[in-house]
């Protein structure tokens, strides 16, 4: 009796949660295959639903839509540019802090750590300046390197966590065989981390995949910024075509949520590595 109780009291919270959490969602998809005179109706479901604004994105039929499989492009390749060397930063990082202990290595984890103390919006304006400083403003490399800036002190700390709880005796033993520094952390680090490495290099993959400000400050060609900014200059319209944006939205989604799908068990045991010390 006292399990099935508790199992009706989740049920009595999930269900709420989980409507109010669909329930944007099942608006964007409402939005994207009603008409424009439908979209505003209030209706549950739209008289005549159709899957027209699907085919005017694709075929970028409209003004705001005119370089949208460029800025899905764009917003794809520095997604992936910043998982991957975001990765790289992390791991390497990890590696060295945690299992070859180089000096003054946890003081520069808790430096990087405190960086977080500051909101990233604040840290909008002298990204720019900064990036203006070298050159970098609208390139694509601007906004990579400012999203890896942002993403390594919680991947390097996620992945110190999972690098403490392996045994140093595996180490050791890949010594004595006469493993050198970098063959321990090809053959023997990277292996064991794994989990954690999809769970940082996914967290890291999304945030650069859904950035807006960094992306709205440091690009400004149509053709180079990313779709979360070419979704806002719908907005800048008086008679915006809504029914437009949020099919864009709702295909804009569609990657992130595969990607976090693809690899969810990954990303619940990588991101927890290290939480619990046996």
């Amino acid at each position: 009796m006292k399990r099935l109780l508790t199992e009706a009291r989740l049920v009595l919270i999930g269900i709420p949660v989980a409507i109010w959490t669909l329930l944007p969602i099942y608006h964007m998809f409402l939005f994207s295959i009603s008409t424009k005179e439908e979209a505003f109706s209030g209706e549950l479901w739209p008289a005549h639903p159709t899957l027209r604004n699907f085919g005017i994105v694709f075929r970028e039929q409209n003004y705001f839509l005119n370089h949208f499989w460029r800025q899905f492009a764009n917003s794809l390749l520095i997604a992936v540019a910043v998982g991957a060397i975001t990765l790289v930063v992390a791991a390497g990082a990890a590696f060295s802090i945690s299992r070859l202990r180089t000096r003054g290595g946890r003081l520069v984890l808790n430096c990087a750590l405190f960086t977080y103390f500051i909101p990233a919006a604040f840290l909008a304006v002298p990204m720019y300046k900064a990036m203006g400083t070298y050159g970098l403003l609208n390139t694509q490399w601007a906004l990579i390197l400012a999203m890896v800036t942002i993403a390594s002190p919680y991947a390097i700390w996620v992945l110190k966590q999972a690098s403490d709880k392996l045994p140093w005796e595996l180490d050791e033993a890949a010594r004595i065989d006469g493993a050198s520094p970098l063959q321990l952390f090809r053959l023997v680090y990277l292996p064991l981390i794994a989990p954690s490495l999809v769970a940082v290099g996914t967290y890291a993959l999304l945030l650069a995949w859904n950035e807006y400000l960094y992306a709205f400050l440091l690009l400004s060609n149509d053709k180079d910024i990313t779709l979360p900014v070419a979704l806002g200059h719908f907005l800048s319209a008086d008679d915006s075509p809504w029914e437009l944006l949020m099919t864009t939205g709702l295909i804009y989604a569609l990657p992130p949520a595969a990607i976090y799908y693809a690899f969810k068990r990954y990303m619940v045991t990588g991101l927890t590595a290290g939480a619990v010390k046996s």
